[in-house]
């Protein structure tokens, strides 16, 4: 039995959870997701969202833990929220936002400017002796993850000096430069 898939999620007030055939639909608000699944079935029973499968097949087994975790984020989501903050680490690196427009000074010839969804809610905060931070904030923990590593995907930090994007903190492997 999966570990993780046979464990019932709560449902906290203020959220409603609907099942209609092979889709799962969260309001809460913050927001509305989505969620189509297969292979489980998933019951709503006195306030608790319950995923089950019907037989121990390979495929079942998979997406037991899947789906439980899926409709788990979208609940903390759609109430909490999720956020996630990267740090620029590099001299003359900078970062500002006007709205959704990310402006980033990455040490290219020319500023990155990125158009981030509107789901995704961003914040610069830069002070002076410290790195400029980007602060990223959703309910949809998916697209927020998948936002924040196309920004660092623009200057992965290097293992050397540690210089480019990375979350905060984020543990690096670091090595030995030349030895003279």
């Amino acid at each position: 039995m999966s570990r993780i898939g046979k464990n019932p999620i709560a449902i906290p007030a203020g959220v409603t959870v609907e099942v209609k055939e092979a889709v799962v639909t969260v309001k809460g608000k913050l927001g509305e997701l989505t969620q189509e699944f297969s292979d489980v079935t998933v019951k709503i029973e006195d306030n608790q969202v319950i995923v089950e499968r019907s037989s121990d097949h390979k495929d079942e087994r998979a997406k037991h833990g899947l789906y439980r975790s899926l409709i788990n984020n979208m609940i903390v989501g759609v109430s909490e929220g999720f956020t996630k903050q990267l740090e620029l680490v590099g001299v003359g690196y900078r970062a500002s936002n006007q709205g959704q427009k990310l402006d980033l000074a990455l040490g290219f010839s020319h500023n990155i400017v990125l158009d981030v969804v509107s789901e995704v809610v961003v914040e610069t905060i830069s002070e002076k002796g410290k790195n400029p931070i980007v602060k990223l904030s959703s309910f949809d923990k998916q697209l927020l993850g998948q936002v924040a590593a196309k920004i660092r995907g623009f200057r992965k930090p290097e293992p050397y000096k540690g210089k480019g994007v990375k979350f905060v903190g984020e543990e690096l492997r670091r090595k030995a430069g030349k030895s003279a």
